[in-house]
């Protein structure tokens, strides 16, 4: 498959092309890297490949045969299919429905028996784990990821398009699908594979193509790059992360869970008697594998899940099922793990999205009516400070930014208060390295500033970065806890997979 002179805008929003003049090819066997900012372009590109958007210009071929892909169906019938960063599911349905869904027999009438089985059988195959009779709506964030795979895995197609599909995956479970993208290539599937992860697009990829706000600018062979070079084709500049802290000051406790049990979606017990201290002025990394009670945890703790049994405590104040408009009030912030779904209105614009949850306040609006001025003002700030790209704050739909954007933006709005207490899953899930670096710099200012951050993530580099002391959940329990400066990548591995229990 290849694309020539691929161009695409969106008239009357953009003022200039997401992509100007885009050539890039994915050869049968190949794995293709796809490196690049936020904002760069990579996601759309991938979005036309597949037939979810029309090329503004260009033309794609498919084996050497010029075509026009209207939509995903199409691309899928000639070969293409992609696995998207965001969750393209329908929540109600069940694994096997969803995989089903995009059968020429649209009206399920393969027995979903034989839909399951092949599900189960892939599962294994590829290492990952999931129900096929589960619903999408009672899954995790991590699992929703897997069966995302493994629906475009179900029709083998010739062309696999992964847009960060390692982002909500263990290092085993990367390792894992690697070696079955690897087994793919092998078989003579083509593979475009998006990634911000330097160390993976050199590990995994036979040809590394780099984007930078939607021009190529180049495309390496990885045995003749490193990352330093990478960097600076993607950025322009390299630079360097370093992290410095003062011990924590206080005893105070911000945050405290006692004894906390709650069910999941599906009535199975999920939490099963957490205990956790989160000193004021403290970062408390909470490392596990998706699944295993953290969107419980962070849900019963923002108000969005009711306990079972035990007591949550903000600076001493009993919050257990209050409302998460209560909880709001105690400045707390909350960066949730599906920031699509429940971090934004996506039909609403920028502008709007910034103030969600502060338009109430007199500053943002008199007399009921939104003071537009001022909006504008605020937005604008926080727009320049995190670095969206949001072409027009009132005209620009969230639904039409990428995924990093829309994370930048959550970002900006839950921490521009300099909150007490911030409940953050997954904060940098699918920002580049410069956003990563920014969002690093800014939670330490703030906890050198008094605030508490809960850090929930599955990347062992930002947790042992961030964290003050670190506490691993396994099966709705914590299974160790430790001081950061004393872990390493292979205890935390080791516990995040259940191996053993720490003190």
């Amino acid at each position: 498959m290849r694309v020539e002179d691929i161009e695409k805008g969106f008239p009357g929003v953009w003022e200039h092309l997401i992509l100007d003049e885009i050539n890039l090819d994915v050869k049968a066997g190949e794995i293709h890297a796809l490196l690049g900012e936020n904002g760069a372009g990579k996601t759309v590109l991938a979005n036309i490949m597949s037939g979810f958007y029309l090329a503004t210009g260009g033309q794609i071929y498919i084996k050497g045969e010029p075509v026009t892909l209207k939509s995903p169906k199409d691309a899928l019938d000639r070969g293409v299919g992609m696995v998207h960063q965001e969750l393209t599911l329908a929540r109600p349905l069940t694994v096997a429905e969803n995989v089903a869904l995009g059968l020429s027999k649209s009206n399920f009438s393969l027995p979903l028996h034989e839909v399951e089985e092949k599900i189960r059988e892939l599962s294994q195959r590829y290492g990952l784990k999931v129900d096929p009779k589960a619903k999408i709506e009672d899954l995790s964030a991590g699992e929703q990821q897997r069966v995302e795979i493994l629906k475009v895995l179900f029709y083998e197609p010739d062309v696999i398009i992964m847009d960060e599909p390692t982002s909500v995956l263990t290092p085993q479970e990367v390792d894992d699908l690697f070696s079955s993208i690897r087994a793919l290539a092998d078989e003579g599937h083509g593979v475009l594979f998006i990634t911000h992860k330097l160390h993976e697009a050199l590990e995994l990829g036979d040809r590394i193509t780099v984007l930078r706000l939607g021009k190529l600018v180049g495309i390496k062979d990885p045995s003749e790059t490193d990352e330093e070079e990478l960097t600076q084709m993607m950025l322009g500049k390299g630079f360097p992360i370093q992290l410095e802290r003062e011990p924590v000051k206080s005893d105070r406790m911000a945050l405290e869970t006692r004894n906390l049990r709650a069910l999941n979606n599906r009535g199975i017990l999920a939490l099963k008697g957490v205990d956790l201290k989160l000193r004021e002025g403290e970062i408390l990394g909470i490392a596990g594998i998706s699944g295993n009670g953290q969107t419980e945890l962070i849900e019963v703790i923002t108000g969005l899940r009711e306990a079972q049994e035990g007591e949550v405590k903000i600076f001493g104040d009993d919050v257990t099922d209050k409302s998460p408009r209560e909880i709001l009030d105690k400045d707390v912030a909350h960066i949730p793990e599906e920031r699509r779904r429940v971090g934004v209105a996506e039909p609403f614009s920028t502008a709007e999205n910034m103030i969600l949850k502060d338009y109430r306040d007199d500053q943002f609006s008199k007399w009921s009516f939104l003071d537009r001025s001022f909006i504008t003002e605020h937005a604008d700030e926080l727009v320049d400070e995190f670095n969206i790209l949001a072409p027009d704050l009132w005209r620009t739909e969230n639904r039409i930014l990428s995924g990093g954007n829309i994370q930048r933006l959550i970002l900006a709005r839950e921490l521009w208060r300099e909150p007490r207490l911030i409940i953050a899953s997954h904060p940098t899930h699918g920002l580049d390295r410069k956003a990563i670096k920014h969002t690093w710099e800014l939670f330490m200012h703030l906890r050198d500033d008094g605030s508490s951050i809960l850090l929930v993530s599955e990347d062992l580099d930002e947790i042992l970065s961030l964290s003050d002391r670190i506490a691993v959940i396994y099966d709705g329990e914590i299974v160790g806890r430790m001081d950061a400066p004393e872990a390493d990548k292979e205890e935390l591995g080791l516990l995040m997979m259940g191996a053993g229990k720490g003190e």
